[in-house]
């Protein structure tokens, strides 16, 4: 059941090897979510993301470290903790394909211990939440994925427990079944709910999450706000810009001009080139220098030239490259 009080859930110290000890999955991974808050994993494929969600929702038990799930000590009584968590790990696996949304969600209410006199009612509830109340009679095997990715969630909402586990919950979504998901998980934080959310969209992670902890190799790296990540990363602002295509010829030129000010990248862009400049200090200094240098060239002012704080993914994908194994 839903509990605004405390700490939703506590990790200490977090191990996991496999192979009996010789391939380290998660090390040393310790957070906390509380409730109406939004704890974000982001990191690259095989970073310790999943695995890191598995052992919170006690389906993995820990190599080391400490779990509590509500007040209960996951890892010695999992069963216990499990029922103040809802996990919906996405994907087309989970349900039964021909029985229908409604039948299969009564099925699991009833596993996640929802008295029978409640199980109809929450489950119908369950269903609106996430829009799917219209085709609570069709078969789940009928349904696209993102009405899967939906129903993973709705299963999760069964019991109403304070903490909820998404891992990648919009993958592989169209932009209009994303954004209805996203709207949801906001909406599910604001009523109070704590969530552990694992994705690869930065965006989306910027948008919902209040904390944000990158973790590579199986250990977090840096966490808390955007600005945060950013600091870690060294970007305090980006610019980007288009280029003609006869700009290659001053290419290196324009990237060696701000060397001591920031990072240039300059990629091909259809038959032009696109420039996009990471600032470490002092980024208005740096674009009068870029200025200056196409000028000097003959170049005009880039009508789209524009810059910005230091987003998630600008953070994330300067130091990407550091966070593989």
């Amino acid at each position: 059941m839903m509990n605004n009080k405390g700490t939703l859930l506590s990790a200490r110290h977090l191990e996991r090897t496999f192979d009996k000890g010789k391939f380290v999955a998660v090390h040393d991974v310790s957070f906390d979510i509380r409730p109406g808050e939004v704890f974000a994993l982001v990191g690259p494929n095989g970073a310790g993301k999943t695995t890191t969600v598995r052992m919170c929702s006690t389906l993995l038990t820990p190599t080391g470290g400490e779990l509590t799930i509500g007040g209960v000590d996951a890892i010695r009584h999992p069963f216990q903790a499990r029922s103040g968590l809802g996990l919906a790990l996405g994907g087309d696996l989970g349900f039964y394909p021909r029985a229908s949304a409604l039948d299969n969600l009564l099925f699991f209410a009833d596993v996640a211990g929802v008295p029978g006199s409640r199980r109809r009612g929450e489950v119908d509830q369950a269903l609106e939440r996430v829009g799917l109340a219209d085709r609570s009679t069709s078969k789940v095997g009928e349904f696209s994925r993102g009405m899967k990715q939906r129903l993973h969630i709705a299963r999760a909402l069964l019991g109403k427990p304070g903490l909820l586990l998404l891992d990648e919950p919009t993958s592989g979504l169209d932009p209009e079944a994303s954004l209805s998901v996203r709207d949801l998980i906001a909406t599910l934080a604001a009523e109070g709910r704590g969530i552990l959310l694992t994705s690869h969209a930065m965006d989306e992670v910027e948008e919902l999450a209040t904390t944000i902890a990158v973790i590579g190799a199986g250990s977090i790296v840096v966490s808390g706000q955007v600005r945060d990540i950013a600091d870690y990363a060294g970007i305090r602002a980006t610019t980007t810009a288009t280029l003609p295509a006869r700009a290659a010829d001053i290419r290196d030129i324009l990237i060696e001009s701000v060397r001591t000010l920031g990072d240039a990248r300059i990629r091909p862009k259809g038959a032009n080139w696109a420039l996009t400049v990471h600032w470490r200090s002092n980024p208005d200094a740096g674009v009068a220098q870029l200025l200056t240098v196409l000028r000097h060239s003959g170049f005009d002012r880039p009508l789209d030239l524009l810059t910005h704080p230091a987003s998630l993914e600008d953070a994330y994908l300067a130091i990407s490259e550091g966070l593989q194994r």
